[in-house]
């Protein structure tokens, strides 16, 4: 029975993991633990564990080459922890050869079916009974060794398929719908953490060609029963001492085809993926084009620019990874257009977060595209109505002021858009944009308000109200008061009396 070694530094991390471990009845042989690097090293030679569950953040530099070395020679299947999300971390997995990575806290539901998946794949490579496998031209025994390691080479090239949802959650169903579809010639099935493998024994020197009409077939026929979206790679090397493990890696390769194609599509490889490769980040000018288009606001530029650069529809693609460096490359100059608004907080900022975890972690380009313009189409939206508000707001500020200096005969147009920190000529436009008049003509309107009031209100003379009111001179105060009223101060008074 297969042994599994939890190495982490939280003992309640340990022991949650083991109780797990017995109260799902996950049929492990020995549950070893370990708090340090020291007694993980210990136990991998004195008990060799079958599965290695390890925390990454406990190793420390002087032991990283030690545990390298133990890892390669014992070979468990090993499973890394990390509270860190970082691409450090994801390469010290990779070297560990890690077929699982955890981001803590995870969820009791995805440990179980993880360690019961394990313990499945050990106890079948430890079996004595036989599974069909590539030997000599025919199928004999085979497992996930061969899958998985660089064992004896078969004589001949068989085709590999991999099939993968979109959803792996349902891949219980994949795998049941596969083992009784009517098949030519039933393929060995493999579950596999993120799809399953099916090794096919047909020897036909168009055997892919033919594997293409069924895999189409396959396609169709899931679809017509099931929702969830499907992808299926169908590999087969031109190499005929081609290792299975190298035919499955090289397959594994061509299943990120789906990051261009989509899901609902069957991909034919013969030979190993070519990926392109591109300088993942902004030139200079491409970043000044980015800033300008982002300024200008221009969402149909910048939904051009986008399919122009990311929207590929014949190979050889470039390889994805660089692909979503571009990207962030492309948020990062996203990300000074929020500062230099003021939007990198709120929900503005928690909508920049999923946008960044949608490049990193979306499976399907196109959508990660999508997910990219339609928030930088909202943050274009923010801007402008920010902008909007703040006119509204200075022309109210400008106004206010006016409203308190009327009355100062020297009172200019170039004072008041000091005021408010703008140009003249500026202010003046947002002045007749918002009220549809000019500066003299909103002042000569708040001048004329107050000498209604005081020639009806008051006994003033017409020469002190001119001079209370902002006119200098008493006979071009009667020639304004005439134009914006049609009578003159002292036919308005007579009137009232």
């Amino acid at each position: 029975m297969p042994s599994i070694l939890i190495a982490d530094r939280d003992a309640n991390e340990r022991i949650g993991i083991g109780w797990l471990i017995t109260s799902c009845a996950i049929p492990y042989d020995h549950v070893y633990t370990a708090a340090t690097m020291a007694e993980v090293i210990q136990c991998l030679e004195s008990h060799t564990p079958d599965v290695l569950c390890l925390e990454l953040d406990m190793m420390e530099r002087g032991q990283w080459e030690a545990l390298k070395l133990l890892v390669d020679q014992y070979r468990p299947l090993v499973l890394v922890m990390t509270a860190e999300a970082t691409f450090e971390r994801a390469m010290q997995g990779i070297e560990l050869n890690a077929r699982d990575l955890w981001l803590k806290p995870q969820t009791p539901e995805k440990i179980r079916r993880v360690l019961t998946r394990f313990c499945m794949e050990k106890k079948e490579s430890q079996s004595s009974l036989p599974v069909r496998g590539v030997e000599g031209g025919r199928l004999a025994e085979v497992s996930y060794r061969d899958l998985f390691l660089p064992l004896k080479k078969p004589g001949k090239s068989y085709p590999l398929m991999l099939a993968q949802l979109e959803n792996p959650q349902r891949h219980p169903e994949l795998l049941r719908f596969l083992s009784t579809y009517p098949f030519r010639e039933q393929p060995i099935l493999l579950p596999l953490n993120d799809a399953i493998a099916g090794i096919f024994s047909w020897e036909d020197g168009d055997a892919l060609s033919q594997l293409e009409q069924v895999g189409k077939r396959l396609l169709r026929d899931w679809e017509a029963s099931f929702d969830d979206s499907l992808s299926v790679v169908l590999y087969q090397s031109d190499d005929q001492e081609q290792l299975v493990n190298e035919t499955y890696l090289e397959a594994s390769q061509a299943l990120h085809i789906r990051f261009f194609r989509g899901y609902r599509q069957v991909s034919v490889v013969r030979n190993r993926i070519s990926w392109t490769m591109i300088d993942p980040f902004l030139t200079p000018a491409e970043q000044r084009a980015w800033i300008e288009m982002l300024q200008d606001g221009d969402k149909e530029k910048l939904k051009q620019w986008m399919y122009r650069h990311f929207f590929y529809k014949d190979e050889p693609y470039p390889e994805p990874g660089l692909l979503r460096i571009r990207l962030t490359s492309i948020l990062a100059q996203v990300r000074r257009y929020m500062k230099a608004n003021g939007l990198d907080h709120g929900n503005v900022e928690e909508a920049y977060h999923r946008v960044f975890e949608t490049i990193l972690y979306a499976p399907i380009l196109y959508r990660i595209v999508q997910e990219l313009l339609l928030f930088i189409y909202s943050l274009i939206d923010s801007v402008f109505t920010q902008k909007e508000e703040s006119r509204a707001d200075l022309i109210e500020l400008a106004i206010r002021y006016i409203e308190g200096r009327y009355t100062d005969p020297t009172l200019r147009l170039e004072d008041v858009a000091r005021h408010v920190d703008r140009s003249p000529a500026y202010f003046s436009t947002l002045l007749s944009q918002k009220h549809g008049v000019s500066f003299r003509q909103l002042l000569n309107n708040l001048r004329m308000k107050e000498a209604q009031r005081l020639l009806l209100e008051t006994s003033l003379s017409v020469q002190e109200i001119a001079m209370r009111t902002g006119f200098v001179n008493a006979n071009y105060f009667s020639k304004i008061f005439k134009e914006k009223t049609g009578t003159t101060p002292r036919l308005l008074r007579n009137q009232k009396k």
